[in-house]
């Protein structure tokens, strides 16, 4: 590691300013080598001097495949431009010291104890989830004092807290497993602390997305080992954008209609014979038509009829995006998007109908690209509310942008796939 004056000098190489524009664009970099800069000052002001080591997990953009991954389903996902980072320093005690920029005090968690600890905050929770994670699949933790920031919109959709687990995870491989940890090994170990920790019933599909970056496909058939498949397409060099947009909600409270879309999916199956719907086909459904709805209801029937169509609509865009087919791309998100409207139906809550965020912005932009003659748009992530994503030409995508914020008062934020997931930045910037 450099010391923190040594890593300021660093950063304004020629080196530096070609890798931060690999990582965020060309029009980021001043940005970013400011916000970089900064980090270091404020974990100075708050550690003092030393060796330190900077570090970036992405935040992830879920494009085809919604709500699939928990049966088992595939999924396109990519990691994006938006990002939690992070200046860490190792230390001899055995204690991680975290101070995250907007949130007061600091989290001190004593490694030494890594069973779940009543009344503690939940990042402090997650981190400690996130130890005893590393030591039940077999890897070396100890302790590390850092500063965090991140621009990844939290409670939205966009994986904040899967992000903030792979930055984790990957300061514990760099500092005391020779960075031997991958991908999939940080996955599980986040997915481990949001199930054990946390009581997330969560999958490893945010885990993946931010830890492995790029585009890719995910086919989750055997969970514990997923089949990753990258995608080389260049949205923004093929003349679109994505962009994210904010509604007005956010995902807190809403663990039960989270969990009730791969329970009532789950309901289904077991009245079939099955753990969860992959290996089933929409036939089985028809077939016990009479009494799933009668066992199950006639929401779990048509959002297991979604996982079948969605599961399918996966590979079709893949596909698409192989051949360089964008107009059939962006047909198959529109189906994506009005089955999680009408079938998996998470584009609101049913006891809070008064307000509809995700589903106003759907409509306004559904009419927005219809007079555009391009583009496609769907729910982002769990739902219910957060973010959609919309796709349309480079060319529109600020103006979209200002549409949105003059009817319905939110941000939107243009994002870029980023090809390297969870890092440790010094291995790019410095050597």
């Amino acid at each position: 590691m450099l010391t923190i004056e040594q890593t300021k000098g660093l950063l304004q190489s020629e080196r530096a300013a070609a890798f931060m524009t690999e990582l965020y664009g060309k029009d980021q970099l001043q940005e970013q080598l400011t916000r970089y800069s900064a980090l270091l000052e404020t974990y100075q002001e708050h550690y003092g001097s030393g060796e330190v080591a900077l570090f970036s997990a992405p935040g992830r953009s879920e494009i085809g495949g919604n709500h699939t991954d928990h049966n088992h389903g595939k999924v396109l996902a990519a990691s994006i431009n938006l990002d939690t980072i992070a200046a860490a320093g190792r230390v001899e005690e055995s204690v991680i010291t975290i101070i995250s920029e907007g949130y007061p005090g600091k989290c001190e968690v004593d490694l030494r104890q890594l069973e779940p600890a009543a009344g503690e905050s939940p990042t402090c929770s997650l981190i400690r989830g996130i130890a005893a994670g590393c030591v039940e699949a077999g890897h070396k933790i100890g302790g590390f004092k850092a500063y965090v920031t991140s621009n990844v919109l939290s409670a939205s959709g966009l994986s904040s807290s899967a992000s903030f687990e792979m930055l984790v995870c990957s300061i514990l491989s760099a500092f005391y497993n020779e960075g031997a940890l991958d991908a999939l090994a940080m996955s599980q170990i986040g997915k481990y602390a949001e199930n054990r920790f946390w009581n997330k019933p969560s999958g490893m599909l945010d885990q993946m997305a931010c830890a492995y970056g790029g585009l890719v496909a995910i086919d989750f058939e055997d969970p514990a080992q997923p089949v990753v498949t990258g995608v080389a397409y260049d949205f923004r060099g093929s003349g679109y954008s994505l962009v994210i947009v904010s509604t007005g909600g956010n995902h807190a409270d809403l663990t039960e209609d989270y969990a009730a879309v791969p329970g009532e999916m789950r309901a289904v199956a077991q009245m079939l014979g099955r753990d969860v719907l992959r290996g089933l086909t929409p036939e089985d459904v028809y077939r016990s038509m009479e009494k799933l709805r009668q066992q199950c209801g006639d929401r779990a029937v048509l959002r297991a009829l979604h996982f079948f169509a969605e599961n399918d609509r996966v590979d079709a865009e893949v596909q698409a995006l192989e051949r360089g087919d964008m107009n059939r791309f962006l047909g198959l998100i529109k189906e994506s998007g009005n089955s999680s409207w009408k079938w998996l139906q998470n584009c609101y809550r049913e006891s809070d109908v008064r307000h509809q965020g995700i589903t106003v912005a759907l409509a306004i932009t559904e009419n927005y690209l219809q007079k555009l003659g391009t583009g496609a748009c769907r729910v982002h992530g769990g739902g219910f509310a957060g973010v959609i994503l919309t796709i349309l030409p480079v060319e529109e995508a600020r103006a979209y942008a200002q549409f949105i914020h003059d009817t319905i008062g939110t941000s939107s934020y243009i994002i870029q796939v980023r090809q390297h997931g969870a890092i440790l930045l010094n291995q790019f910037l410095f050597q």
